[in-house]
Formats: C-alpha cells, structure tokens, sequence
C-alpha cells in the first residue's frame, strides 16, 4: 500500500527551492510557474503533516497524564485518521498532470432515451461528488436529448489533484433499471462513456495542425440569455485524425468559444499521449491494466435489487441511491490502491 512519505517531499522541497534559488529561474516563465505551483503544494502538505503530528503527539501526552481520558482522545484522533488518510491519498498522485484540473465528458451510449437519462444522471452524480470534495467546476457544454436527458455534457474540474481523482472515473458506466419511458416498466439496459483528461494551462505547447480541424457553429441550445440563443455562438471542433470531437456553448461569443473549445482538444490529445504512456508501462511490465476509455468499469443496478459495483476491483455498494447522490470516495479510492499495487483488472 503506498503511504505518505515526509522525509522524500522534504527531499523534493529541497530540490525545488535550489531550482527556485537558480540564475535565470524566471527566463522561463511556464517552467518557473510549474516549479512554483509544485513547491508551494508540497509545503502545504508537510505543514498538513506536521500538524498532524503535533495534534497526535499532544493526545499521546494527555492519555500517559490522564488514561481515563481514553475515549474523548479517540474521539479527537479521528479528524487526524480522515486528513493522515486523504495525505496518503495524495501519495498516489505521481502522473504528469495528476495534480492538476480536469475535463469530465459524458457521452450517452446505447440505450436510446435511456442511455441519454443515464448521461444527465451521471452528470449529476459528478458534480455533487466534485463539490463535496471541495472542487469547483463550471459546465462547458450540454447538449440536450430529443425527449429526456442530455446526449453529452462537458464539465472542467478544478482543485488540487482533480485530475488524478477524476481520471478512476474513465470508461463505460452501465445502468439496469425499470425505464420510466417504457409504459410497461421492462427492465432496460444503458450505457454512457465517460473520458477524463488534464486541463492543460493556456500556454501549453501541443500544436495543432488548423488543416486537421473541422470547425462548426450552431447555435446554442441551453442556458446562456437571449444572445447566445439567438446566434451560432456554440462551436464544435472535429480533430479529424484521431476523430476527438469536442464542443463549447458556455460563452457569449462565439471567439470565446472556440478559445475554449481548443484548449479542451490540447487537454484531449494530451490524454490519448498519456494512455499510451500507460499502455506502454503496462506492457514493459508485463501487467494487464486498464487504460482504454472503452473497457466498463462499473454497474449500477437499480432492478430488480440495488447494488453498484466497480469491474476493475470488485468494490460494491449496496446503497445505489447514495452513489448517485455523490458518495463516490470509496470506488475511487479502492481504484487508485489496486491500480498502485497493480492488480486492478
């Protein structure tokens, strides 16, 4: 299990502050603000830690001065144990942008109104476990189904570590439950994709070839006032090599759009290079480990009993209707533990 290691970050604080100490640190103004942004998390977390110690090593003194105490210092330790934990969690993050914000998209699978619901609904899930974890996100696109639900939804994750902890998320969700759009009640089957990708800085360096674009306007179907309604403000943009389509109709104007819409298409392209990063680790290891926006991670029974249960780590819940509520630490957590130790399947 990997666990939090205070002695390699003071290491690394080290390292970061002799590169910060450096002539011509700032020539570089995109490296010198990823070297500051790195050493200003990792003092953080070691002012987490050692107040933690600190917090510890007074309960240890008051329960050797006073051992009738024991059960109110059990109770003072337990915020210690959540935070101790959440650092370990931190320990898991060693990708390029894991640190970083996201780009969550949903697309509707098979399942016709169904699957388009199951896109809202996962949608839904997103956004209040992203805002339960202290995130904030801002939705980029939604479009919505002809009869229900949406038929894709676009939605940037910002905080620290966002894109290390959405990243579990990728892959194919599957629903069973009775359809509320069949008259009969039939049990239906359905299907949305979700793909997670690392919301590059403005100034990222990928190029784009504007001769592999295809470049859209329609206009805007969801909120956004009288303007964007009015006008072909949304763009959609076709990377025509690797058939990555993203979109945008948050903005007013349709410039500001497609501002939006590019660095969303850098943030993709980076995640298909990082895919195949893994794909290569996994077979220099000889490991099978899932790295395909494809594969099913995860079901989500709700007919005939109720249950969600992740496919990488045989995780399950019983409660369905808390995991659609947001309750999603558990399944992530479970992911980024086996995919550490390399057993997730």
């Amino acid at each position: 299990m990997t666990t939090f290691d205070p002695d390699a970050l003071k290491l690394r604080l080290g390292e970061l502050e002799t590169a910060m100490g450096a002539p011509g640190f700032w020539d570089d103004q995109s490296k010198a603000a990823r070297v500051s942004t790195e050493h200003a998390r990792v003092t953080r977390r070691l002012d987490r830690y050692d107040a933690l110690r600190h917090e510890v090593d007074e309960a240890t003194e008051l329960l050797e001065l006073e051992p009738g105490l024991e059960s109110e210092v059990a109770e003072q330790i337990v915020p210690v144990r959540d935070e101790l934990a959440r650092l370990q969690e931190e320990a898991l993050f060693n990708g390029e942008y894991d640190t970083g914000d996201a780009v969550l998209s949903i697309t509707a699978g098979t399942g016709g109104t169904d699957a388009q619901d199951w896109a809202e609904m996962l949608l839904r899930m997103y956004l209040r476990w992203t805002a339960d974890r202290g995130f904030q996100t801002e939705i980029v696109e939604a479009s919505p189904g002809e009869e229900a639900g949406l038929k894709s939804a676009t939605a940037t994750v910002r905080g620290e570590n966002a894109y290390g902890l959405v990243k579990a998320e990728r892959g194919v969700h599957r629903l069973v439950r009775q359809s509320p759009f069949d008259s009969a009640h039939r049990r239906h089957t359905a299907f949305a994709q979700v793909v997670v990708a690392p919301l590059l800085p403005e100034s990222d360096d990928i190029e784009i070839d504007e001769s592999d674009l295809r470049i859209d306007t329609y206009r805007a179907s969801g909120a956004g006032g009288q303007h964007v309604n009015k006008t072909d403000s949304a763009v959609r943009i076709t990377h025509l090599p690797s058939g990555i389509v993203v979109q945008c109709q948050n903005e007013r104007s349709q410039a500001s759009n497609k501002a939006t819409a590019m660095r969303i298409l850098r943030s993709r392209l980076a995640e298909v290079q990082e895919e195949e990063r893994e794909a290569e680790l996994a077979r220099e290891r000889g490991s099978k480990v899932d790295v395909g926006f494809g594969s099913q991670i995860r079901s989500y029974v709700l007919h005939p009993y109720q249950m969600v249960k992740d496919h990488r780590t045989d995780y399950e819940v019983g409660n369905a209707q808390s995991v659609l509520d947001g309750s999603l630490d558990g399944f992530v957590q479970a992911y980024l533990l086996a995919k550490a130790a390399g057993t997730a399947a």
